[in-house]
Parts: C-alpha cells; sequence; structure tokens
C-alpha cells in the first residue's frame, strides 16, 4: 500500500477525533439559565398585561426575584443530566409554564379570580363546561399563544445549547447558592412591606387570595404557597385585635325570677309616683342559650378558645317587629343562575319584576364574587359564612355539623324538606353537601328526570318537582337553577335559543339579548310556580326567597353598561344585585340600607321565627338595627357612612357622614375577624360544639 495513501487517512482520523473533543460552539449552560429566568419573567409580565394590568407594582419585583429562585431550581435539576435528556425536560417544563399561565389568564378573564390547586384536584367534572372553556380560549387566544412564546423560542435554540460546557460540581453549588440568596432577598422585602390586609405580607402569612397574590407576589409564588398549603394543612392567622361589639343591655343569661325593682319593698308593688307609668317591655335578643363562660373555663384547646371568646364577644341582633311574621309559612328558597336587576323587564319578565318591586325590595343589595364563583356565592347564601379561600366550602362542610342550615332547622319542625337541582346531581360535590344541609337532595342523575339541554330548563324543573312536595304542607324546597348559565349567545344556549322570539325586538346587543332570553326562562318558571301556589290556595301561606349565586359575569362589561343604562364601576356596582322577599300577602316596601347575600340566612331564619344565634352569622337580620357591612372578597366594604377600596387603599365618605377616628381600620379589623373565624367555624367544626352545648 502506498505510504503517503496510509498517512493522509491517519490525518484524516486524527483531525476527526480533534473535533469530536472539541466544545461544540453554541451557547452556554449559563446562558440557559438566563433564558429560563427571562422566560419566566416575561409570563409573569404578560398575565398582568392581560388579567389585572398592574405592571408597576412591587409585585413586578417580587415575580423577578422569586422567578429567579424558580429558574435556579429547574437549572438545578437539569444541571447533571446528560445533554440530549437535559433537552427534553427543559423543553417539557417550559411547555408546561406555558400551559400553567395559559389556563390562568384564561380562567381569570372568564371568572374575575385565578385558580387554587384545590380545585384543580376535584375538577374531574369540568370537562361539562368545555364550550365554555373553548369560549375563554377562543377570547383570549393571542395571549394563549404567547404564553408559549418561551417553549417556542426553545425549540430553535436549544440544540445549540452545549450541556457539557459547565458540568463541574462547585459551580452546581454556585446555582443552589444563588437560589437560596434570591429567595431569602425576596422573603427579606415581604418582610419589610406594609402589613396591610392585603399587603404581600399579609398575603404570603396570613392570609389566601389569589388574585391580589398574583398581583402582589406573582403566579409562581401564588402557585408554590397554594400547593404548599394544600400539602400542609394550612390555615388562614387573623392578625389584630379581636374585636368586640357587646351591647351593654345585653345579659347572656338573664335572671328571670328577679323581682322588679320598688320604692316600699312590699312584694314587687309600684309606688304612687310610678303607677301611672308603663313598664318599658324587656329587649329580646336573638340568641340561643350558650354559656360560653362555662364553655371557656372547660375547653383546654387554644383554637377552640379563641372561638368562644370571639363569639362571646359579639353584639347579638334585637328582635323586631318582622321577627316571626312568616313562622309556619311554607318556605321556597331559591338561588339563581347570573340573576341580576338587570333581568328585570316589566315586558318580558314580568314575574321577577314582580317578585322584586312587589315584595320587600332591597334596593342596595349586592351578591360580592366569591373564589369558587356559583359554588361560594351558593354557600354564602344558604350559611351566612364567608367561604374560605382555596377550597370549595361547601364541599367541606359535608361532615361537618349545619345545625343553622334551614333545612335543618325547618326540619326539625316536621317540615318536608327538599332541594333540586336542574345540573348533574354530582357536581361540586352537592350531593354530599346538600343532604347535610336537611334537604332531600335531587339532580340530573339521582331523581330529577328532565330533559338534558344545555343549559336545563327551570320551568322544567319546577314542573316536574312541585307534585313531590306541594301536598305535604309545611315544607320548604331549596332550588338552584342553571338556565341563566352563561356563554349568552343563541348559538349553543338551548335557553337564549328558546326563548329568542320573546326578546327580539329589544333594542339591545346580540350578547344582552341572549342573556335576557335565558331569564326568560327563569321567569317562566316562577310564573308557573306561583300559579301552582294560587290553585292549590296556599300561596299567602308561602315565603318566597331569592337571590343571585353571582351577577352575570358571563356579560361583557360594554354589556352589563348596556343594560344599565348607564356606567358601571367594577368595584362595587358590577356586584349590585336583586333580591326577591316575596309573599302575595305582604304591603310591598322599599330598604335603601346597604344589604348582601351574608345577611339572607339570619334575616330569613328571623322572619321565619326560628331559633338562632345572631352572633353566630356572619351577616345580619335586614330588619335589625344593626349598622349594615356589605363585604367583598377583596376586603374591601360599604357601610351607610361609606365605601373603601381595599386595592387602592382609598375610603371614600357619604356626603354628610361623620367618619369617627380610625373608622376605617376597625372596620377593616372587624371584617378580617370575620374572614378568619368563618374558616375556623369551618375547619374546626365549631358548631358541632355549640351544638353539643345545647343539647346538655
Amino acid at each position: 500500500m502506498d505510504k503517503s495513501r496510509v498517512k493522509n487517512r491517519r490525518e484524516v482520523y486524527r483531525k476527526q477525533k480533534d473535533i469530536e473533543k472539541t466544545p461544540t460552539r453554541g451557547f452556554s449552560m449559563f446562558f440557559l439559565f438566563v433564558f429560563l429566568w427571562g422566560g419566566i419573567f416575561y409570563l409573569e409580565t404578560l398575565i398582568r398585561l392581560s388579567t389585572t394590568g398592574n405592571i408597576l407594582t412591587w409585585g413586578l419585583f417580587f415575580s423577578l426575584i422569586f422567578g429567579g429562585v424558580a429558574a435556579s431550581i429547574i437549572y438545578g435539576l437539569v444541571y447533571l443530566l446528560r445533554t440530549k435528556l437535559q433537552r427534553i425536560v427543559i423543553g417539557v417544563i417550559l411547555f408546561f409554564l406555558g400551559f400553567i399561565f395559559a389556563s390562568q389568564l384564561v380562567y381569570y378573564n372568564m371568572f374575575g379570580t385565578f385558580n387554587t390547586i384545590y380545585s384543580v384536584r376535584h375538577a374531574g367534572q369540568t370537562t361539562e363546561f368545555w364550550r365554555e372553556a373553548l369560549h375563554g380560549i377562543g377570547s383570549n387566544w393571542y395571549f394563549v399563544i404567547l404564553s408559549f412564546l418561551p417553549f417556542v423560542l426553545y425549540l430553535f435554540i436549544g440544540k445549540k445549547i452545549n450541556g457539557s460546557s459547565l458540568k463541574k460540581p462547585y459551580k452546581l453549588g454556585l446555582i443552589l447558592v444563588l437560589a437560596l440568596a434570591l429567595h431569602f432577598i425576596g422573603v427579606g422585602m415581604v418582610n419589610i412591606q406594609d402589613q396591610g390586609e392585603n399587603s404581600p405580607y399579609n398575603l404570603y402569612y396570613n392570609i389566601h387570595y389569589p388574585r391580589f397574590s398574583v398581583d402582589n407576589l406573582g403566579l409562581i409564588t401564588y402557585t408554590r404557597l397554594d400547593a404548599q398549603r394544600q400539602i400542609t394543612g394550612w390555615n388562614p392567622n387573623f392578625v389584630g385585635e379581636i374585636p368586640e361589639e357587646v351591647d351593654e343591655d345585653f345579659e347572656e343569661e338573664p335572671d328571670e325570677d328577679r323581682e322588679a325593682d320598688n320604692s316600699n319593698g312590699i312584694d314587687g308593688g309600684v309606688s304612687e309616683e310610678t303607677e301611672d307609668l308603663e313598664p318599658e317591655e324587656p329587649v329580646e335578643y336573638n340568641v340561643l342559650n350558650i354559656d360560653f363562660e362555662n364553655l371557656m373555663e372547660e375547653e383546654s384547646r387554644e383554637e377552640i378558645l379563641e372561638l368562644h371568646q370571639y363569639f362571646s364577644n359579639q353584639a347579638p341582633s334585637e328582635k323586631n317587629e318582622y321577627t316571626g311574621k312568616y313562622e309556619g309559612y311554607n318556605l321556597i328558597v331559591i338561588t339563581a343562575e347570573a340573576f341580576s336587576h338587570l333581568a328585570l323587564h316589566e315586558e318580558v319578565t314580568p314575574t321577577l319584576y314582580k317578585l322584586v318591586h312587589e315584595g320587600y325590595h332591597f334596593e342596595n343589595f349586592y351578591t360580592p364574587i366569591w373564589g369558587v364563583s356559583t359554588l361560594d356565592g351558593e354557600y354564602v347564601a344558604n350559611t351566612g359564612l364567608i367561604p374560605k379561600s382555596g377550597v370549595w366550602s361547601f364541599r367541606e362542610s359535608s361532615n361537618k355539623a349545619m345545625p343553622f342550615a334551614l333545612g335543618n332547622q325547618l326540619g326539625d319542625l316536621d317540615y318536608e324538606t327538599r332541594a333540586y337541582h336542574n345540573h348533574t346531581y354530582t357536581y361540586y360535590d352537592r350531593h354530599r353537601s346538600h343532604p347535610n344541609l336537611g334537604y332531600t337532595y335531587q339532580g340530573i342523575g339521582n331523581g330529577l328526570n328532565i330533559t338534558k339541554t344545555w343549559p336545563a330548563s327551570d320551568l322544567e324543573m319546577i314542573k316536574v318537582s312541585i307534585p313531590e312536595y306541594i301536598e305535604n304542607i309545611p315544607f320548604h324546597t331549596y332550588y338552584l337553577t342553571m338556565s341563566g348559565h352563561l356563554l349568552y349567545s343563541f348559538e349553543g344556549n338551548n335557553m337564549a335559543l328558546k326563548n329568542r322570539d320573546v326578546v327580539s325586538h329589544l333594542p339591545y346587543s346580540t350578547q344582552a339579548r341572549a342573556y335576557l332570553a335565558t331569564q326568560v326562562e327563569l321567569d317562566r318558571a316562577m310564573e308557573h310556580l306561583l300559579e301552582e301556589l294560587e290553585e292549590k290556595e296556599i300561596a299567602e301561606n308561602t315565603l318566597i326567597v331569592m337571590s343571585s349565586d353571582h351577577y352575570p359575569y358571563g356579560l361583557d362589561h360594554e354589556t352589563i353598561e348596556e343594560l344599565q343604562g348607564e356606567s358601571v364601576d367594577e368595584t362595587f356596582e358590577i356586584y349590585r344585585n336583586a333580591f326577591v322577599l316575596y309573599n302575595p300577602g305582604m304591603e310591598g316596601q322599599v330598604f335603601t340600607k346597604p344589604a348582601s347575600s351574608l345577611d339572607i340566612m339570619p334575616t330569613v331564619s328571623n322572619l321565619m321565627g326560628l331559633e338562632y344565634d345572631s352572633r353566630l352569622f356572619m351577616g345580619q337580620d335586614l330588619f335589625s338595627d344593626r349598622d349594615p357591612l356589605v363585604i367583598f372578597e377583596d376586603r374591601s366594604f360599604i357601610t351607610e357612612k361609606g365605601r373603601y377600596n381595599a386595592e387602592a387603599g382609598e375610603f371614600m365618605p357619604n356626603e354628610g357622614a361623620t367618619i369617627p377616628n380610625n373608622y376605617q381600620k376597625e372596620i377593616s379589623n372587624q371584617i378580617s375577624a370575620k374572614f378568619y373565624f368563618s374558616a375556623r367555624i369551618l375547619d374546626l367544626d365549631y358548631y358541632s360544639i355549640i351544638q353539643e352545648a345545647l343539647q346538655e
């Protein structure tokens, strides 16, 4: 063989080996770290732009710092992997991050809040709402696509990253040190912030409020805290002083045998000076015979002692001229899907218009939206408690004592108690929670046999269910309706399509007319209900209570203003709503005091003459002399003296109102306590302790 040819082959082989030993040119692993950090910060900025719109806040800083921690952890996890596996794992992580951010921004734009891990864990039935999900994605498609931009960019540059370029053990240690340093910087900055009700400090340590948590800390940190709290069974903390509201005239255990005071001391006689004076009627309160002092003496658990102390210090409401006005009456309570004053139209929804305006008409009634929209709105109306954020409160109440629920209260008085929902009976686990409220519960799939359409007909539900209870007097029936559910269009919404002709002449947009068409179905259901009650001659012995689970958030804001006929602010007036308290024999009255769905339970309990303790509810009897208080999820509030915007930190007094010193702080402290102790009632099954004490 030619020696020169052999030499040339050896030279080529040597060059090939040298090429293999030479590091591939491209991006270093340090570039990957910067890319990850920048990608996370980009996603955090994008979700702010697409949801709250708040950019130049401390929240953006925390998103940057805690985003660096997340990038360091991801970087550390893939650092020692082989180059090919690194690329796959990083690609999967970036896709997953894009999916999380995209799903959260779609969820927010549909429901006005961010989703929780608890809801995701129990969301097996949400496939029933695939139409709404597709609509949410379609309405926000540009932000959804932009959420996957880091992943798409990585597909192009991933192969150019030299995964072996920095594989030295000490550099992995540097990564971990950087993660810890960034974490401590972030936590340190959280700790030096003010400690107001929605401050980064309070959100990080004490309360769970998804919207403000994302706004003040970033989605990555909110998700981490949410997961951590789910795993550890975390409970909110109360920071402040337990408010004391005791009425000085209220005696927890009045001495009924105490003799009347008299000037001559003879057998309770009266002196000549007082014999012409009419004795004052003793003040009665809506309270139960709960000996809190004894309960505190016998209790060793600090968390229960805290509850006893709080409720013993609350001022009860006085009984009034409305107390027991409808005692012994049949009671029908309805939580109506997306019902609103916007749906009241004398021509197309005449029955709804009549129920609102000819009954007790509360002009300033609000249905604040809570974290789990429909379910939490229903929970508030049926318990008089504030839902615990981060969980499904109704589901969590399924194995807890609920003695003050109307079903249990009236069931103990030999009422026939039934509940109906024209949707899948297991949805949100209502087949567990609603029987626990004292009802024989039926939905689609366990006894309510109606046509399966989307959404289902309220009228058909009323027609099918009435024969099951109307002969069993007295009865208490609870309905959760479905016909008013979004989406509001004449395509894909059978109730809107069914009643399209009724609203076709109205001078409104398609969305507005479609919404009203869904409420026409509720109107016809209520019309049929009244007709059946009249036919059985029991209408005048029946009290009807109806409220919404939430305002119709499926409407565009422009459509809400179109139906309202004026601009509607998104802090307070967006939640204004209608409330029905109606009996055909009543004389209609108008009430202007602020009120909310939190007040329904104590108000109805008072009207029905039930034995209940007004101190154990977070709302109040609307006919009492208590100062009104409307509470919103972000801890804004409305009172007779003014409004407080918690997001802006601004109190706006009503014209001519005299505002005491520290008024806003005192009300905010009361509200924080109501949030905290509502959650503790649920967590600790506190009503069971009260129930046991009453039975002794």
